[in-house]
């Protein structure tokens, strides 16, 4: 029987965003991560309003299926909030957010889960993801068309399928529960963690580090350290562990500080819909920009899309090797013909013979040959001419080469 839950939510801005658009909430029984999109005029709007209306539904519940049923209707109100602030305030066209929420009932936990936050599960030494993320290249994995690793730097890994905003009415939400055991330490976070510290680092931070807090600010510090190209909102949840957490709900993030709108008047003018999807307004461009697609129809497109700049690639990869080879064929070639505008006079078979070409080998490959053989014996030579022969005298040109032999010849005969 699980009788004790320790808490804590901690948010950063992280080392490149100039605003927070996360938002974290550890309270009695419930506990959640929203991450804003939208820009700066609206990320941070979309998550604390999503937030602060969900919040309104931590208390008691008779079972987890309730704590479900109400999780869900809360993500929905939230979203339909959010359609109501952008009618609003026009200037917020294109806001949205993720949300990945738990509720404990008992020996139970009511998930709710849209986006690509993350619910996180340390359990007997062992992490397990427990959500999915909602993303096109999820999809791509789950299809088998990427691998696991392939994601990570996929060009489109910021490509959302589905969150809270004004894109639709009804967006579909992941619930379900889940049997809570004794020691269960649960992590919810948001993907400025998720996108920069390995599962493996992440696992060994939750297991290694006792305290939830000390936990998350690990957690955060791994993340500043690999850049922290994003926001990084953690919340830790443990059951029965011997740990201390927050005794009064925290809230952390963009829904700490009131919701401010521009000064603005409303012109109730409705953002142009597009049929098949909706770019928002980015994220500022040192970071990932989301995309909502409104139908299926999109994800088809960015398949097609995908499968184009991967043949792109290749062809470029094939050209550029074939431009490489023909590079380095040419250099031979050149080189090769170079050495063979060298002259050297030498020995062979005891005379004394001219070369042409250079005295190096390249491995197997001698890059001279005999160009013309003499009668002079090397023996015939004087002991320091026989030394020089030996070791090969360049010469300028085969005319000069030439002079060299006759030269060698006359003090033969002398």
């Amino acid at each position: 029987m699980v009788n004790s839950i320790a808490a804590v939510a901690v948010s950063h801005v992280g080392r490149v965003r100039s605003n927070n658009q996360d938002s974290g909430y550890a309270g009695s029984s419930l506990f959640l991560v929203a991450d804003g999109m939208g820009g700066h005029a609206g990320g941070d709007v979309a998550s604390a309003i999503a937030t602060t209306r969900i919040k309104e539904i931590d208390h008691d519940y008779p079972t987890a299926e309730d704590a479900q049923i109400a999780l869900q209707s809360a993500l929905l109100a939230a979203n339909g909030l959010l359609a109501e602030t952008v009618f609003e305030h026009p200037e917020l066209t294109g806001m949205g957010t993720t949300v990945s929420a738990l509720m404990r009932v008992d020996d139970k936990m009511a998930i709710a889960h849209i986006g690509d936050s993350r619910i996180y599960l340390l359990r007997d030494g062992a992490l397990q993801q427990v959500t999915t993320d909602h993303t096109f290249v999820q999809r791509l994995v789950d299809t088998g068309r990427i691998t696991e690793e392939e994601a990570l730097t996929h060009p489109r890994r910021s490509v959302l399928m589905r969150v809270l905003g004004d894109v639709d009415s009804s967006p579909e939400i992941d619930t379900w529960t889940v049997d809570l055991m004794p020691g269960d330490r649960w992590l919810i976070c948001s993907d400025g963690l998720s996108g920069v510290v390995r599962p493996d680092a992440i696992a060994s931070i939750l297991e290694n580090v006792q305290s939830p807090a000390a936990a998350a600010d690990r957690l955060v510090r791994a993340t500043l350290d690999g850049g922290a190209p994003d926001n990084v909102t953690v919340v830790i949840v443990d059951v029965d562990r011997d740990t201390q957490g927050v005794s009064e709900p925290v809230t952390v993030g963009s829904a700490a500080a009131p919701v401010v709108f521009s000064q603005e008047p409303a012109t109730h003018t409705r953002a142009l819909r597009l049929p098949a999807l909706r770019l928002h307004t980015p994220k500022p461009a040192t970071g990932p920009t989301h995309f909502e697609p409104q139908t299926d129809d999109y994800f088809d497109e960015l398949i097609e899309e995908d499968q184009r700049r991967a043949r792109r690639r290749k062809l470029t990869w094939l050209l550029s090797a074939i431009l490489l080879v023909v590079a380095i064929v040419l250099a031979a070639i050149l080189g090769y013909e170079w050495t063979q505008s060298r002259y050297y006079v030498g020995e062979s078979n005891g005379k004394v013979a001219i070369f042409q070409g250079v005295q190096q080998t390249l491995g197997p490959i001698s890059l001279s040959s005999v160009h013309e053989k003499t009668d002079i014996p090397v023996e015939s030579l004087s002991a320091y001419e026989q030394q020089q022969v030996e070791d090969t005298i360049n010469a300028a040109s085969l005319d000069d080469a030439k002079r060299i032999v006759n030269q060698l010849a006359d003090d033969s005969a002398g």
